[in-house]
């Protein structure tokens, strides 16, 4: 099996912490060049300590936050001025507040909107070319397990990650002839700092302590207990090398079974 990424480029977002993280780390392992993509610049110089360079690799990094459109757009052009080969991107950023949808101001929606998919849009559409001459392109979108189905109290999160999962299919349909791939990793309940903010949410919501949510989510979860990010971050690895050359358009839950759809 050809998991071999050397020489290739890779620019992973959200990549200081949690599953942004562990993809970088995997594909690093892999031999890949990563670029490191966040809004906290003294966070990325000490991410750029830990990645693997075992095999030669040159590491970097660029500073963008997702709230701010115009900033990716910047932050991702000046980098291909200097790094113009690109043959890996996976977008990631943090999700939305929770809170039932019927309660959501409309702002909410149009602000994540603009963090994931318009974000996503930008750096997708500055990398492309770049792939189509490489005859070499994988796009991984980090989305949510809600996009098969939907999460209780994150209703701004999954209109948004629905919309980005629409977006994505149908960009693997128009890039698949130039050798790009596109395909959504949904993780389930990983420990990280998101589902921490989920469970204590759940939690203070329901005046239980955070304890027995914890045991509440992990019931419903047929492995047993929660992921590493370290599992997740090997299956997007896969997705990125030679041997996933021919998996395009799909969401691949990482969940320990939780989801209950096929």
């Amino acid at each position: 099996m050809n998991l071999d990424l050397s020489n290739k480029n890779a620019i992973v977002c959200g990549s200081t912490q949690g599953l942004g993280f562990a993809t970088a780390y995997e594909l690093s392992l892999l031999g890949a060049n990563i670029t490191l993509v966040a809004r906290n610049e003294s966070s990325l110089q000490e991410t750029l300590k830990r990645l693997d360079s075992t095999k030669g690799q040159r590491h970097n990094y660029f500073v963008a936050d997702f709230s701010k459109p115009e900033e990716v757009r910047s932050g991702i052009s000046g980098h291909l001025e200097k790094y113009p080969v690109v043959h890996i991107l996976v977008n990631n950023t943090g999700g939305p507040a929770g809170g039932a949808i019927i309660e959501a101001k409309p702002e909410e929606f149009a602000q994540a909107f603009s963090n994931h998919l318009i974000c996503n849009h930008i750096l997708t559409q500055a990398c492309v070319p770049s792939m189509k001459a490489e005859r070499f392109g994988r796009i991984i979108n980090i989305i949510s397990t809600s996009v098969k189905q939907p999460i209780t109290g994150l209703g701004v999160s999954n209109t948004t990650r629905g919309a980005v999962a629409s977006w994505a299919k149908t960009l693997a349909n128009e890039l698949g002839q130039f050798g790009i791939t596109v395909n959504n990793v949904l993780p389930g309940y990983t420990k990280t700092a998101r589902l921490d903010f989920v469970i204590n949410s759940r939690a203070k919501s329901m005046n239980v302590p955070v304890s027995e949510m914890e045991r509440v989510f992990q019931a419903d979860i047929p492995a047993g207990r929660f992921g590493e990010a370290s599992e997740f971050g090997a299956v997007a690895a896969f997705l990125c090398s030679p041997a996933a050359a021919y998996v395009n358009g799909v969401n691949i839950p990482v969940d320990g079974g939780r989801v209950s759809s096929l």
